[in-house]
């Protein structure tokens, strides 16, 4: 999924998303573990969506502060 697509996301679906690629990262690094799986290179990739997630996640929270800073002053 691309920066570009998770940024249309709500709020609550992007909590939803961190979740579920955070359950995914689990499963992989357990079949890694467990020698079920040969792919690696998936658990950077798991790692980088989740912190583009969290990217994004903080970029919003840092712009509704900047509005809620706005109306107030």
């Amino acid at each position: 999924m691309k920066a570009s697509e998770i940024r249309e996301l709500t709020p609550t679906e992007l909590v939803e998303l961190l979740d579920e690629t955070k359950q995914e990262e689990f499963n992989l690094r357990f079949q890694l573990t467990v020698s079920q799986s040969d792919d690696t290179a998936g658990l950077g990739r798991m790692r980088r969506r989740i912190a583009r997630i969290k990217t994004i996640m903080h970029e919003a929270a840092m712009e509704e502060a900047a509005v809620e800073g706005g109306r107030s002053g």
